[in-house]
Parts: structure tokens; C-alpha cells; sequence
């Protein structure tokens, strides 16, 4: 059983492929499957290798882990200086400790003795 085309039987296929369809001499059931074979050999590398293949969704799905890692990071550290915030507004304490730390500030008569950094 001998492959066989036209070209008004296959307007799809260009002239030349049909050309070498008919010299080769293999069964329509043979070239079916030689052709169900190529189509899955290329969606199954489209599914492993393509732009939203295997691989890409493990990269994304690892990006994602380590975003939501850093995102519990920084709101951790976002209320750490919310309640820093919230004790400066509140606490006048904690507005002197702040002052003396960070400005040298001193109540009067006070004196602050600055040791050299080795």
C-alpha cells in the first residue's frame, strides 16, 4: 500500500513536500504514526522547555518562595519600627533616650564623656 498525493487532494502541503511524501514508499498508517510521533515529541518538549514549560514554573514557583520569605522579612521589620514610631510619639522617655543617643543631647549640668573607638 503506497503512499499517495495530490495536490488537490492536500492543498496545505507545499508542492515540494508532497514531492518527497510520494517517493517515499511507506503505508498511510505509517506515516500517520511516524507523524503522531513527531507531534508529541514537539508538545512534549514545548511542555518541558516552552515559555510556561516544567521548568519555568519550578523557577517561578522557587522566585515565589523566596519573595514571600522576604515579604515576612520586611513586615517584621516594618512593625519593629512601627512600634518605634508609636513610642516616640507617645513616650517622652523614649523621645529623650532618642535624643541623647542619637544627638548627644544633656540635662543641664550633665557632662558626657566620648571615648576614642579602637
Amino acid at each position: 500500500m503506497a503512499f499517495s498525493l495530490s495536490r488537490r487532494s492536500h492543498p496545505l502541503l507545499p508542492a515540494r513536500a508532497v514531492a518527497v511524501l510520494e517517493r517515499i514508499p511507506i503505508g498511510r498508517r505509517k506515516a500517520a504514526t511516524v507523524a503522531a510521533a513527531v507531534l508529541a515529541v514537539a508538545v512534549g518538549y514545548h511542555v518541558i522547555f516552552g515559555a510556561n514549560g516544567v521548568i519555568v514554573f519550578q523557577k517561578k514557583r522557587q522566585e515565589t518562595k523566596q519573595l514571600n520569605h522576604q515579604m515576612l522579612e520586611l513586615q517584621r521589620e516594618n512593625a519593629v519600627l512601627k512600634s518605634h514610631v508609636d513610642r516616640l510619639q507617645s513616650d517622652p522617655n523614649a523621645i529623650e533616650h532618642q535624643a541623647r543617643e542619637q544627638l548627644h543631647y544633656t540635662r543641664p549640668g550633665e557632662v558626657i564623656y566620648t571615648l576614642p573607638s579602637k
